[in-house]
């Protein structure tokens, strides 16, 4: 079996930079046609730009995942404009403000809730609701190693991805007989601009690397797509429920 994806159709959710434009090209190279969704036209035309430099095929829908008829109308435009919906990337995501709890307000905690874990619901419904139409698909949910562990000053962030890893589970076992295989992916530090945040210094990220990832690096977005394409390809044709951890062995300690 290989990675191959000829004539299969593909969303990315937060497919304007990052891991999910890396992966919506990822996934053109593998031979699928693209729905890049976003909330910034400028960004995920310029994912699309990409895709059809190298000659692949996609198309950019704007989309809010916060709201739920927003996703409904993503569905339905995917499926009107390439016939169906055979793998989905649910990568929208925000990390939201960084301090302890007791100086965050609950719009600091909706505003990253919303979109992490209620907005990864609703895509997860009505991609869904399409693939059960269809018989067969396979759904990667973007969590992090914070769904796995805990970080402080970061408790909205990690309760949203705690909670995509349970979604991932819970619907992996509701669809495993019909057809729909459900996985989430795990980066650790990756090289997107996310992981500095909040860092005082080159130096400070570089020792943070160097005392915590067993590798010694920080991973690349093209190194977390080459895991979502081999979730959704047929040589994971007997993996659902599970997480994998792209992060340099950060998880293995």
């Amino acid at each position: 079996m290989t990675n191959n994806l000829d004539g299969k159709v593909a969303l990315v959710t937060g497919g304007t930079t990052g891991i999910g434009r890396e992966t919506a090209i990822a996934f053109a190279r593998a031979g699928a046609k693209v729905v890049v969704s976003g909330r910034g036209s400028e960004r995920g035309q310029e994912t699309v730009n990409l895709i059809q430099k190298e000659g692949g095929e996609a198309t950019f829908v704007q989309t809010d995942i916060s709201q739920a008829t927003e996703v409904e109308a993503l569905i339905t435009q995917t499926v009107e404009i390439y016939g169906s919906l055979d793998c989905a990337l649910n990568n929208a995501g925000v990390e939201g403000k960084l301090a302890p709890i007791t100086e965050l307000s609950e719009e600091d905690l909706n505003q990253v809730v919303d979109i992490n874990l209620k907005g990864t619901w609703f895509c997860l419904k009505y991609e869904i609701m399409q693939m059960l139409k269809q018989g067969k698909g396979a759904i990667v949910n973007t969590s992090s190693g914070y769904g796995e562990v805990g970080g402080a000053n970061l408790s909205p962030y990690c309760a949203s991805k705690h909670g995509i890893m349970g979604l991932t589970k819970s619907l992996a076992l509701e669809y495993a007989k019909q057809g729909i295989r459900i996985n989430t992916i795990a980066p650790g530090p990756i090289d997107t601009g996310m992981p500095d945040r909040g860092t005082s210094s080159k130096e400070v990220l570089d020792n943070y690397i160097s005392t915590f990832v067993p590798m010694g690096r920080m991973g690349t977005a093209p190194e977390v797509a080459e895991a979502v394409i081999w979730l959704c390809s047929d040589a994971a044709s007997f993996v659902t429920g599970t997480s994998i951890a792209v992060d340099g062995g950060y998880l293995a300690q």
